[in-house]
C-alpha cells in the first residue's frame, strides 16, 4: 500500500462556511477530512458563487481555507442559450447527436485555466478527485490525468448519464467513489465498471441533538408540520410535494403545515400558500430543530445519489417519507427501517396519516434512523472507506 499524500479535488463551487449544492458539499467535506489526516489537499474550483448564472464573483487565484489550499479559476464564456436548449431537449426525452453532445458539454460550466493548471502541475498530485460528473469543468479535468483520477460522480438515473460522451469518462478514470450501493450498481450496469475500480464511501454526518420543541416555540409556528430542506425545483420534486400537501389538507381536513428551508422559488397551489412557512437559508441549529420537531421529513426527489438532508433528519430522530422512484432514498429507508415510500398520492396520504395517528411508530422509525446514521455515516466509518480508496484503488 502506498499512501496518497498529495490530493487535488476538482469541484464546481466552494464557499467556506457558505451554502453550495449537496455534491459540492460532499467534495468539500472529503477534502477537509483528507487534509485533517495530514495529506496535502488542494481544492481546484471556479470563481462562481451562483449555480444558475455561473457568474465569476470570487477573485481568481490562491487562498487558504483552514487546512485546504484553494485555487479559483475564472469560468469561461459560454453560450448559455445553446446549453439550455439542449438541456431541455434531453428533458423531453430527445436523443442528442454526437455534435449536440459536444455542444452541450462545451457550453456547460468550463474552466480552461483550471485545465491548464492540471496539465502543468498534474504531476504534483498523487490523486485527483473530481465530481460531480455532469459539469464541463469536472468532465474535462478528469480526462487530463485519468490514470490518477478518482471520480465522485454523484450519479443519477437521468438523461445526462446516457450521453455517449460519458462512457470514456467512466472507462478511463482510475476509479469511482460512490455514495451508496444503488448508485454503484447503476454505474456498473451502465458503464461496465469492474468491481476493482469501485468503492462506496459516502459522507459523514456529525452527531447532534436537537430540541424537538424549540422550533414550535418560534413566532407564527402552530400545530403539526412536515419539513423539506434543500433546493426547490422540479428535479427535486418540490412542486409535487406542494400538490400532494394541498390535496392532503383538502381531503383529510387535517391542519398540517409545510415548512421549507433552503433556496429557490416555491411552486404551490394558491390554497396551500397560507400554510407554508419558508425559512430560506437558516443556521445548522435552526435546520436541525425544524427537522426534530416535524412529523416527518419529506424527500420527494427521484434524483439522489445519497440524500444528505435525509440522513440529517434521521440524526434528528425524524422519520422520512420518500419517493419510491428514487432507488437510493428507498434503499436507505429499507436498510434503516426509518422511513416509508410512496409511488402515488393515495400512498402518500395513507402513510402521512399513519405517521400522524401512530406516534409510537413515528418514534420507532426516528430511533432507527438515528442508529443507522451513527453506524453507517459516522466520520470514523466514512474516513476509513475514503482513505482506503485513496491509497489502494
Amino acid at each position: 500500500m502506498s499512501r496518497a499524500e498529495r490530493i487535488a479535488i476538482v469541484t464546481p463551487r466552494f464557499s467556506e462556511g457558505g451554502t453550495v449544492g449537496g455534491a459540492e458539499t460532499l467534495l468539500n467535506q472529503l477534502a477537509g477530512r483528507a487534509a485533517a489526516d495530514g495529506r496535502r489537499v488542494t481544492l481546484l474550483t471556479t470563481c462562481a458563487r451562483d449555480h444558475f448564472s455561473w457568474k465569476n464573483e470570487w477573485p481568481a487565484g490562491r487562498t487558504r481555507a483552514g487546512a485546504l489550499d484553494v485555487i479559483r479559476f475564472a469560468v469561461d464564456e459560454r453560450d448559455a442559450a445553446a446549453y439550455h436548449k439542449l438541456d431541455a431537449a434531453m428533458a423531453r426525452g430527445e436523443t442528442l447527436s454526437a455534435d449536440d453532445e459536444q455542444t452541450w458539454i462545451r457550453n456547460s460550466v468550463n474552466c480552461s485555466s483550471l485545465d491548464a493548471h492540471l496539465r502543468e502541475h498534474g504531476g504534483e498530485y498523487d490523486r485527483i478527485l473530481a465530481g460531480p460528473y455532469l459539469f464541463g469543468v469536472v468532465y474535462s479535468a478528469a480526462l487530463i490525468h485519468p490514470d490518477k483520477t478518482l471520480l465522485v460522480p454523484c450519479l443519477h438515473d437521468e438523461p445526462f448519464a446516457r450521453l455517449g460522451i460519458m462512457k470514456p469518462l467512466f472507462e478511463k478514470a482510475r476509479g469511482c467513489l460512490f455514495n451508496t450501493e444503488p448508485e454503484r450498481d447503476f454505474a456498473k450496469g451502465l458503464f461496465q465498471i469492474p468491481d476493482a475500480r469501485c468503492r462506496v464511501v459516502g459522507m459523514g454526518i456529525a452527531s447532534f441533538d436537537a430540541d424537538p420543541g424549540a422550533f414550535a416555540r418560534r413566532p407564527g409556528i402552530h400545530g403539526p408540520y412536515v419539513v423539506y430542506s434543500g433546493r426547490r425545483e422540479g428535479g427535486k420534486g418540490t412542486p409535487l410535494l406542494c400538490d400532494y400537501m394541498n390535496a392532503f389538507r383538502e381531503r383529510t381536513r387535517r391542519d398540517v403545515k409545510l415548512v421549507f428551508t433552503g433556496s429557490g422559488p416555491i411552486e404551490a397551489p394558491t390554497d396551500l400558500l397560507p400554510h407554508i412557512t419558508d425559512l430560506g437559508f437558516v443556521s445548522e441549529q435552526e435546520k436541525q430543530e425544524a427537522m426534530a420537531g416535524a412529523l416527518a421529513f419529506i424527500h420527494p426527489s427521484v434524483l439522489e445519489s445519497l440524500g444528505i438532508v435525509l440522513l440529517e433528519a434521521w440524526m434528528a430522530r425524524t422519520p422520512a417519507l420518500v419517493h419510491a422512484q428514487s432507488r437510493v432514498l428507498r434503499w436507505q429507508c429499507e436498510r434503516s427501517n426509518a422511513g416509508l415510500w410512496f409511488r402515488n398520492y393515495p400512498e402518500f396520504e395513507d402513510e402521512l396519516l399513519m405517521l400522524m395517528d401512530r406516534p409510537g411508530l413515528r418514534d420507532a422509525l426516528g430511533r432507527n434512523g438515528r442508529e443507522y446514521v451513527l453506524r453507517e455515516y459516522s466520520w470514523t466509518a466514512v474516513e476509513q472507506r475514503l482513505f482506503d480508496a485513496l491509497d489502494n484503488l
